[in-house]
């Protein structure tokens, strides 16, 4: 029945989208990008409520009752329609009591000699993640001693902030660490590959049009994240 009322509603173009909308997402990217934007969301679409949860492991929509689902990272193959939103630029980065205590690293392979990261515990890929830089054109990882291993982003930062070893995120996550000199950059020339950011929804589900809308809205909002990240790379 309400598959029905929603088709006909296709047929009216004054008549808003409206009802529930639930959706999994990433959940540094919700508090960056769209919880900011939201009110304008609403304004425009006020008889929509938003359910929004949080994770970063790959969700079964149709059995969670998802209507889309937020991720970034390379995906695993799977039965889901994707649609590309946007590339994060990546970096590498240190405390300076780290850098003080174990030395500025200047190319990847200085950094079995002594140095350190935080592991970070991926739920998606069930283990922990390498370091990754991209050394003349190849990708290469590079796993280092970890005294603590993390699966949280912002335990992740705060880890490095302590002075316990490197870490690799999204710039944007890091720019206010990285103003205030909490957290300083290093191997900037041989940066990890970007990470891209994907929303992936049933294909064999009929797209309501709250659903059609919100997808719009979200390529939107983040199509000044993908001019940005393609700047810093053509530099």
């Amino acid at each position: 029945m309400v598959a029905e009322i929603e088709e006909s509603e296709r047929g009216f173009g004054t008549i808003k989208p409206r009802g529930t909308l639930r959706i999994d997402v990433h959940g540094t990217l919700a508090r960056h990008f769209i919880l900011p934007a939201l009110p304008t969301f609403f304004a425009t679409y006020p008889d929509i409520v938003l359910h929004m949860s949080e994770g970063d492991r790959l969700v079964d929509p149709v059995r969670e009752g998802m209507d889309c689902v937020l991720r970034v990272g390379e995906l695993r193959s799977s039965d889901m329609m994707v649609r590309h939103l946007t590339t994060l630029h990546e970096v590498t980065l240190a405390s300076p009591a780290y850098l003080k205590s174990h030395g500025i690293p200047t190319h990847p392979d200085d950094l079995p000699e002594g140095h350190a990261m935080v592991g970070f515990q991926s739920s998606l890929r069930g283990r922990i993640l390498p370091l990754e830089f991209v050394i003349d054109g190849t990708p290469r990882n590079v796993t280092l001693p970890f005294p603590i291993a993390v699966n949280a982003a912002e335990s992740y930062i705060a880890a490095a902030r302590m002075g316990l070893g490197l870490i690799q995120i999204p710039h944007y996550h890091a720019e206010h660490a990285i103003r205030s000199g909490a957290l300083v950059e290093v191997l900037s020339r041989f940066p990890p590959l970007p990470s891209p950011v994907s929303l992936l929804y049933p294909h064999n589900r009929q797209m309501s049009p709250r659903v059609r809308v919100f997808i719009d809205w979200l390529a939107e909002l983040f199509k000044p994240a993908s001019t940005s990240s393609s700047e810093r790379y053509d530099q």
